[in-house]
């Protein structure tokens, strides 16, 4: 036999020595599993009851009316802000207005039920109309929500409207309406780090 021959023969049995020893070491014991796994998004849900906190008619300088509502928390998260959004038109029956009759609509944010006499913030519809959500959640919801809305909980809101009497004439509003708008948007409160 040639030198190749034997140089061939003596490769070919060096490569089947090594896939047998290789193929030795891969033989093993093994075992899987699999996990099935969720991401759910929580969900924010905040309701306002009743829907329509007030509705009046033949108010007059010098009247008040007083209103309570509730902010439920009704989804999974909690509720860490609640901002509001104020807006109204004024149907003037007269054609007659020089001012603005939201200037004359005062509101007064109360504690709840056991603490009527106890204002919370003090304003117009006017001037709340131009605060940013910001500054009425400053000034109204974070002396009461102090620790947010928990999902499942609600907390009782007092308000009291005022026609205020300014002692001067006020005949311009007189058959006047005002349709009051509030739009309560809320949100959530930090991530934990469950």
């Amino acid at each position: 036999m040639g030198v190749k021959k034997q140089l061939g023969i003596g490769v070919m049995t060096a490569a089947l020595g090594l896939s047998l020893i290789g193929g030795g070491t891969y033989a093993y014991f093994s075992d899987s599993e699999t996990t099935n796994n969720t991401f759910a998004a929580g969900t924010l849900d905040l309701a306002v009851e009743p829907t329509q906190v007030i509705e009046v008619d033949n108010i007059q300088p010098g009247d008040s009316m007083t209103r309570n509502f509730e902010l439920q928390n009704n989804g999974s998260l909690a509720i860490d802000k609640v901002l509001l959004e104020t807006n109204y038109s004024v149907t003037d029956a007269e054609g007659d207005n020089t001012g603005d009759f939201g200037d004359h609509i005062q509101v007064e944010f109360l504690y709840n039920a056991d603490k009527l006499d106890e204002v919370i913030y003090q304003t117009t519809l006017a001037e709340l109309k131009n605060m940013s959500p910001e500054a009425v959640n400053e000034h109204v919801f974070d002396p009461v929500l102090e620790d947010g809305l928990e999902p499942g909980s609600l907390d009782d809101l007092v308000v009291k409207f005022n026609f205020i009497d300014n002692g001067e004439n006020q005949n311009q509003f007189q058959g006047d309406s005002l349709n009051l708008e509030w739009t309560f948007n809320a949100q959530q409160a930090a991530d934990d780090g469950e």
